[in-house]
């Protein structure tokens, strides 16, 4: 199949130069890749061998978190699937990967939506790295640890979006775990569940 040899090709281009971390954060002092030097390193070689990358996003979830300056961070979660085809024969391989980032702007997305492209990217063609360190495109934030009020409030919301009891059974222990320090939460939170599972085992 055309698409498993592009990538093999893509590869080959990738493994004789890689994409080094030009990049730097100077607050927090580490350098990073960005998007635009893994599109600049990439886009020769996909049109030479005849490779295309198409995105999609399959799910987003965001959250709001207090910063340590009492600000508000966005913070995104995304899964995404990138289809690799192959122009000469339309044949596809699809490579699935999560980005996560936060700002305390409008870009929460995009800079997920940059993490997964990039690690897809890095993953499918092995592509090499001077070194390990975290990516967070130029930047990190340092949220404040979430109150009780706010995981209760965070678990009830994301059962009421739940569509099954196994979606919903996955958010219930983290949620029950992470308020071990207050009592009278988990028993709150215990009746979200309770009253939730109730619901969704009606709709079956």
């Amino acid at each position: 199949m055309s698409v498993y040899r592009a990538i093999s090709a893509v590869a080959k281009d990738m493994a004789e130069k890689g994409i080094s971390k030009d990049g730097e954060n100077k607050h927090q002092r580490f350098k990073f890749r960005g998007i635009d030097q893994v599109y600049n390193a990439l886009a020769p070689s996909l049109v030479k061998h005849g490779l295309l990358i198409l995105p999609r996003i399959i799910d987003r979830t965001v959250t709001e978190r207090a910063s340590n300056s009492g600000g508000v961070l966005f913070y995104v979660v995304i899964k995404a699937e990138f289809d690799f085809v192959g122009v000469e024969d339309g044949s596809i391989h699809t490579v699935t990967t999560y980005g996560e980032a936060m700002d305390s702007g409008d870009k929460a997305t995009n800079k997920a939506m940059s993490i997964a492209y990039k690690y897809a990217a890095f993953q499918a063609f092995c592509i090499p790295t001077e070194e390990t360190a975290v990516d967070a495109d130029s930047e990190t934030h340092h949220p404040s640890p979430l109150t009780s009020d706010q995981i209760l409030s965070e678990f009830t919301a994301q059962a009421t979006e739940c569509a099954d009891l196994e979606c919903l059974k996955k958010l219930y222990k983290p949620a029950w775990n992470s308020l071990a320090n207050s009592l009278e939460h988990q028993k709150k939170c215990e009746e979200v569940f309770r009253v939730r599972g109730k619901e969704l085992n009606k709709a079956a």
